[in-house]
């Protein structure tokens, strides 16, 4: 817990970014050794080309931040943002299958992203502030059960962020086997601090600056 920087995606995603915000963003995660650099579609060419040949990852969001598109549209959009070098894929879980209870094709969705999205990992984002607890469970499940990578809190652009007890809820449901982001109003070390004991192994976070420096000076 004493070294943070290995464990954050040091995240980009506000709409109005610019490209120098971006080339800003991809040098701080190399400065600090960050995981990886998470940004819009847009801007992953730029971010693949900033870190190439290094050990941080450029990430992409797939259909962000609503998880509303047709199985196809998220299919072709993982597709392109592998082939213009994500290395991996934060996609959106599909929320309208979830409430009509189309559990199935939930699953038949999330295996189709994976398999397109090789060899990039993929990280399923559940957005926990709009899901009972027991949803939260069912769609950790199918997530790990579709061969995601990662279940991820929150887009940070929904309603509420992560959550202590929806880390340890998501730990609990995936195993050891299933890495745990949690995003979302992470903002402090002390936040992120709370996340990792809950159970996370991975931090997406606009203030990782913040987070490693916090003790420095």
């Amino acid at each position: 817990m004493k070294d943070l920087a290995p464990l954050i995606d040091h995240t980009l995603l506000r709409e109005d970014a610019t490209e120098q915000d971006v080339a800003r963003t991809a040098e701080e995660a190399l400065r600090h050794g960050f995981a990886g650099v998470c940004v819009r579609p847009a801007w992953i060419p730029r971010v693949a080309a900033a870190l190439r040949g290094t050990a941080v990852l450029p990430v992409a969001v797939v259909d962000f931040p609503r998880g509303r598109g047709s199985t196809q549209e998220r299919v072709d959009e993982a597709r392109r943002v592998v082939a213009e070098g994500a290395r991996e894929v934060d996609v959106v879980f599909p929320l309208d299958r979830l409430s009509q209870r189309d559990l199935r094709g939930a699953l038949a969705d999330l295996q189709a992203i994976v398999r397109v999205s090789e060899p990039a990992t993929v990280k399923v984002i559940l957005e926990t502030g709009a899901l009972t607890e027991p949803d939260k469970a069912v769609a950790a499940a199918i997530a790990a059960a579709a061969g995601a990578a990662f279940v991820k809190t929150s887009t940070g652009f929904g309603p509420g962020g992560a959550t202590e007890a929806d880390v340890a809820l998501l730990r609990q449901v995936v195993g050891a086997s299933v890495g745990v982001k949690a995003s979302g109003g992470i903002r402090t070390k002390a936040d992120a601090l709370r996340m990792v004991r809950a159970g996370a192994n991975r931090l997406g976070t606009s203030a990782g600056v913040a987070i490693v420096t916090a003790d420095a000076g």
